[in-house]
């Protein structure tokens, strides 16, 4: 029996021999699916009645034509076909791609004129000039992973369009694509890790990068971590929620999947730093955002600390994921089993984690097969493994702040290569006045604060000047 098209629902035969459906018509404010289910005697009639479930949630196609332009078709599928079916993060990325990427640039083409010769060339143009933004920091084209993702949907999209009878074949099926290609995982040294805290402690955020080494947490775990979820005497920790953004709200959803549901026994010392550090938040939230305590770290900020954290300890700059990889990197190493570490990280299953970290799982492959021939060759082979080498604590001294001067100005950072001047006198009237600068470096950044102040001092003199002037009764020519 084939396999159901994805997004058509799925079929059981139960156990009294009737056969039952279930299709996702939507999702809820939480993120949990809302699913129709229909039985029938036969199976052809469970379909039947899917069908027409899943025709409930979308709009006739009455006025639609075969020489529509596609990104009317594009916008129509996505609207009535699968905006009700996917999370509100996943409609963020969907319309990303459709509504800035494959209707301004294969649009205007008519469904019925689209051609795999026009998908190719639209591939190829997004591979090498696609990116709308951050063009300096990621190049002009989109990764290979994105145009692979905006190719799914043009394909599902004509997919629909063929089973509608608007077009007879479906133009994506063939076309080539960009290999898949995976992110390159870094991951710190034990010494690296230690000065990394090192540097965090000093800057108040050490407890957060030492659960983060602690746990393997996804980044959206992280942020949405309560302090209801931490059972200070047994140490248990309950991940059953994620923030992310989407269209420039944050959203909190449960996991994608039940593994990713899990609980962690974090060791004690790690505990203890938890609850003396809770002595000094005031939120509900257990690493709030450091502008309000009423909501969760946003992620791109939290991305924007760690690569601040990293230069000042001296580290290579890694992604905020690579924290994660480094976690099962030094878990494995030091004998955690796979089936623990993928509980622990919230894999679907032990082969993901496998598949992942198979590099690092070389070593006990070679003891396996050593084991394994020692019990039926009955060989003496005996299996050294290589003495790991102990780590001296590090010696490193954390950078610490410089206290700036009065009248300097102020400087942060305050999101991914983005930095904020800000220059606050009083002007001429003693009232507080301030402006702002801003830069992709912190060097560039004080540059721009230094000329910005110097503009302000003059301003700010020449206004006393006349202020001066005119109680003296004198007119001055500005």
């Amino acid at each position: 029996m084939g396999r159901r098209q994805k997004g058509t629902g799925t079929i059981r035969k139960r156990a009294d021999g009737r056969y039952e459906g279930r299709v996702i018509i939507g999702y809820d404010d939480e993120g949990n699916q809302k699913v129709k289910t229909v039985t029938a005697k036969l199976r052809k009639d469970v379909v039947a009645k899917m069908e027409a479930v899943r025709k409930e949630n979308i709009i006739p196609l009455k006025g639609l034509k075969k020489d529509m332009p596609f990104g009317q078709w594009m916008d129509f599928w996505y609207q009535y076909y699968t905006k009700n079916t996917v999370r509100e993060t996943t409609q963020a990325t969907y319309e990303g791609e459709i509504y800035k990427h494959i209707i301004p640039e294969v649009g205007k083409i008519p469904l019925n004129k689209l051609t795999q010769a026009d998908l190719q060339k639209f591939y190829a143009d997004q591979l090498k000039s696609g990116r709308r933004i951050r063009q300096e920091i990621h190049g002009a084209g989109l990764s290979n992973a994105m145009v692979r993702h905006i190719h799914m949907l043009c394909k599902s999209a004509l997919d629909i369009a063929v089973q509608e009878g608007f077009i007879r074949d479906n133009p994506a099926v063939g076309c080539k694509l960009p290999p898949k290609t995976k992110g390159e995982m870094k991951v710190l040294t034990t010494e690296q890790a230690q000065r990394l805290l090192i540097q965090a402690k000093q800057d108040g955020y050490y407890e957060l990068f030492l659960l983060e080494f602690a746990t393997g947490l996804r980044i959206g775990e992280l942020i949405a971590l309560q302090w209801d979820d931490l059972n200070p005497k047994t140490g248990v920790l309950s991940i059953d929620k994620q923030v992310a953004l989407a269209n420039n709200k944050m959203i909190m959803s449960k996991p994608k999947t039940k593994q990713s549901i899990r609980k962690i026994v974090l060791p004690r010392p790690v505990v203890d730093a938890l609850l003396e550090y809770k002595n000094r938040v005031d939120s509900v939230w257990m690493f709030p955002s450091p502008l309000s305590n009423e909501r969760p770290w946003n992620a791109s900020g939290l991305r924007g600390r760690l690569d601040l954290e990293l230069e000042r300890a001296q580290c290579p700059k890694v992604r905020f994921h690579d924290l994660r990889h480094t976690y099962a990197t030094m878990s494995l190493e030091h004998g955690m089993d796979v089936k623990t570490l993928s509980a622990t990280l919230g894999h679907v299953s032990a082969a993901t984690t496998l598949d992942i970290y198979s590099h690092v799982t070389s070593t006990m492959q070679k003891q396996a097969a050593v084991n394994i021939e020692k019990a039926i060759g009955k060989t003496d082979v005996e299996y050294t493994p290589e003495e790991p080498k102990p780590v001296p604590k590090t010696d490193f001294q954390p950078y610490k702040l410089r206290y700036r001067k009065s009248g300097t100005g102020m400087v942060r950072q305050i999101g991914d290569s983005l930095w904020e001047g800000r220059y606050s006198p009083r002007d001429a009237h003693g009232k507080r006045i301030s402006k702002n600068i801003y830069a992709k470096t912190e060097q560039e950044c004080e540059d721009k604060l230094k000329v910005l102040i110097e503009e302000m001092k003059a301003e700010i003199k020449a206004e006393k000047a006349l202020l001066k002037a005119q109680e003296s009764g004198i007119t001055i020519s500005m």
